[in-house]
């Protein structure tokens, strides 16, 4: 019984953090914070974790509800955060950071687009959901709880990068990963039209 379970929430944990993807964000959270200070790209983290949270808790309690109420496509949440990926790499590219209008954002990066779409994105999403159907309650809040901790873990390693490059190789990189965002968007926006036409 115990080893049946320990087994469940291994493969709950696993496949969500795959997903998920932290490792595959740092690039962009770079990108999006290079010309930030310490204490201000830690809120954004901060932001980042919880929104991540209530978005994954949301879903596995309530997810096919939601969609099946507005008619919403999973996939549309994927071709939709695509196009504000692209939004943002144009941003980047030509301002070296993220600005909305006049406005910088800075805790708002937190939520879009580092929760969402990269992070709880429309895989995460509908996995927590299939997650709760298929393993119950408790491994899916443990398996999420389990997967933000290393996420977060993983996301606060971004600071030693900082300190080696410094402030000029920041706005360097920024400018570089400005292109992988771009990609990254034009992947989700490939893959959402893929599967609306499948």
């Amino acid at each position: 019984m115990v080893q049946d379970f320990l087994g469940d929430l291994g493969k709950a944990v696993i496949t969500l953090l795959v997903v998920i993807d932290p490792i595959a964000s740092i690039p962009i959270i770079m990108g999006l914070t290079g010309k930030m200070e310490r204490k201000q790209r830690t809120s954004i983290l901060n932001v980042t974790i919880i929104t991540v949270a209530i978005l994954l808790f949301v879903f596995a309690f309530i997810g096919s509800s939601i969609l099946s109420t507005f008619g919403i496509s999973i996939f549309s949440f994927m071709i939709a955060g695509g196009v504000l990926l692209f939004l943002v790499s144009i941003q980047l590219l030509t301002h070296g950071d993220w600005t909305f209008g006049n406005q910088t954002l800075h805790d708002e990066s937190g939520v879009v687009p580092l929760a969402f779409p990269l992070l709880a994105g429309p895989g995460a999403l509908t996995l927590v959901i299939l997650s709760f159907e298929t393993y119950g309650i408790l491994i899916t809040v443990l398996s999420i709880i389990i997967v933000l901790g290393i996420t977060y873990a993983i996301l606060r390693s971004v600071d030693p990068i900082y300190k080696l490059l410094g402030k000029r190789g920041s706005l360097i990189i920024t400018r570089i990963f400005a292109i992988i965002i771009a990609a990254f968007a034009v992947q989700f926006v490939i893959d959402g039209i893929k599967q609306v036409f499948h």
